[in-house]
């Protein structure tokens, strides 16, 4: 059971209304995360305001797949359902390069590279080193794709943490049968 009480739609902030109901618009249904955010406006909006703006950065892929290897870092057991359903569901990616995103590695090299560089950031909280740096763009990333590799992660960080702390519950499918194992490393 969450550890915050996670409000429902009716019940939510009348600021969060709006954007809840675009929210079930969009997925069919609200998701406990976006219900749990909705407490304050404030978090609701800055959160929807950065994925929309970083919506422009990079491509779909690459974003679910930086999603995919920080929630792992950050062991949000949530997140990993989320965006593993989503990877798989909506993206078109298979279960074996999930698995691989999420330990930070990618069948495709420059996406790897992409990765490791995503997975690096979160564990260092930004102090990565001359070689990382070097590693991402000599995989053909620019300075300006480095700054959205960053940004994007650290999008995620915030809902990470949000259902860390709140241990948000799962209400979203399972991927094939079965979530992934959240002990994957």
């Amino acid at each position: 059971m969450s550890r915050i009480d996670i409000p429902d739609r009716d019940d939510a902030p009348r600021d969060s209304q709006p954007i809840l109901d675009g929210i079930r618009e969009k997925a069919g249904f609200i998701p406990n995360l976006f219900r749990l955010m909705s407490l304050s406006p404030a978090v609701l909006n800055a959160q929807q305001d950065l994925q929309h703006a970083l919506a422009k950065a990079l491509d779909l892929k690459t974003r679910v797949k930086i999603a995919l290897a920080v929630s792992q870092v950050n062991d949000c057991a949530y997140c990993l359902a989320a965006h593993s359903y989503h990877a798989f569901n909506q993206v078109k990616i298979l279960p074996e390069e999930i698995y691989l995103n999420r330990t930070g590695r990618s069948s495709e090299p420059r996406m790897e590279a992409a990765l490791r560089f995503a997975k690096k950031v979160t564990e260092t909280r930004g102090h990565v080193s001359d070689s990382d740096l070097t590693e991402v763009r000599d995989a053909g990333y620019t300075d300006a794709q480095v700054l959205e590799i960053i940004a994007v992660a650290a999008a995620y960080l915030l809902t990470n943490f949000l259902n860390n702390v709140a241990d948000t519950d799962i209400d979203i499918p399972d991927i094939e049968g079965g979530r992934p194992d959240s002990t994957v490393g």
